[in-house]
């Protein structure tokens, strides 16, 4: 029987030296003045839902002010919590996959640029589960013996080192997305209980996405064509509850302002990691998660009106 531990020549890979290091970059400023503004928006968001339970353990922002160009300014709110990050996750795996690219790692094919384009324009479960798997060679199926399984993670925790390369912490993306559940030895490596589901801090987000948008996730090319994938246009109106330009931060903006994002939510989470340009060339990472809330869809639009009103006031 065989049991597809795939080696990646498989899936279009190449065995080229180890990936290279995207360069360091300065951690964010902390800002006394930008921390009240996101605490503001907190208590207020927490505050304006207290009908709808909505607790202080089930919100989290990071919000990273990019007004002054080189020198990017962060705060956060319950930012370092590990929280089940659904499609957001999504983000990661996009620059991965460009990495492995970069190096040579990963061949670019038609196919994968429409995996990646319907994972993050769609937010595609399936064209996830197929970018993870030429990312890894760890393919879904059956469950494995003890030490072809031991083997089959360690290829699955590729993404992981990556990011802990780059000095991320505090994460694990190396998990599908599923819209029902997973099976046979993926939910081994998740684990009974979902011991080793993904989760994202909304710090590590901020960073992630703050990275892209000033070229510096992989190199400035690539960066561009990740944002190109994450621009939404939220102008006019949706019937989807859960479209990505429509359903999160693009509630709260107003028309001239311009919104790149990734979205992700379930049955108990909904969550936006999004960049925003206002009408007056005011820009910032704002990422919210919220857990055990995802049937209310103004809580993040709310946060990010709070937060657009206070920094439009300094």
């Amino acid at each position: 029987m065989a049991f597809a531990l795939c080696a990646p020549q498989a899936l279009g890979q190449t065995r080229p030296a180890r990936t290279k290091l995207e360069p360091a970059v300065a951690p964010p400023a902390s800002s006394p003045a930008l921390q009240a503004v996101v605490d503001k928006a907190a208590q207020e968001a927490l505050k304006k839902f207290a009908d709808q339970q909505l607790k202080p353990e089930q919100l989290a922002i990071t919000l990273i002010d990019l007004n002054e160009a080189g020198r990017p300014i962060e705060a956060s709110y319950r930012g370092d919590e590990r929280i089940y990050p659904a499609s957001v996750v999504k983000m990661f795996f996009l620059v991965a996959a460009h990495r492995w690219m970069e190096d040579g790692k990963l061949k670019e094919t038609e196919e994968l640029n429409r995996a990646l384009k319907d994972m993050i324009v769609d937010s595609s479960n399936d064209a996830t589960g197929y970018v993870l798997d030429v990312l890894t060679g760890s393919t879904s199926g059956l469950e494995l013996p003890p030490e072809q399984m031991k083997q089959w993670q360690h290829q699955r925790d590729a993404v992981n080192r990556y990011f802990t390369s780059l000095g991320y912490r505090n994460i694990n993306v190396n998990q599908k997305t599923f819209c029902e559940d997973a099976y046979g030895r993926e939910r081994f490596s998740r684990g009974p209980n979902g011991e080793n589901r993904n989760k994202l801090t909304t710090s590590a987000t901020a960073r992630l996405l703050a990275e892209i948008t000033a070229g510096r996730a992989v190199t400035p090319e690539r960066s561009r064509q990740m944002m190109e994938l994450m621009k939404r246009d939220f102008a006019g109106t949706s019937n989807d509850p859960d479209d990505q330009a429509h359903g999160f931060t693009g509630i709260a903006l107003a028309p001239g302002a311009r919104l790149w994002s990734k979205a992700g939510w379930t049955s108990t989470t909904r969550h936006d990691a999004a960049y925003v340009e206002l009408p007056n060339k005011r820009r910032f990472v704002l990422v919210t998660f919220t857990e055990h809330q995802s049937r209310v869809r103004d809580i993040i639009p709310t946060v990010a009106r709070v937060i657009i009103d206070e920094l439009q006031k300094q």
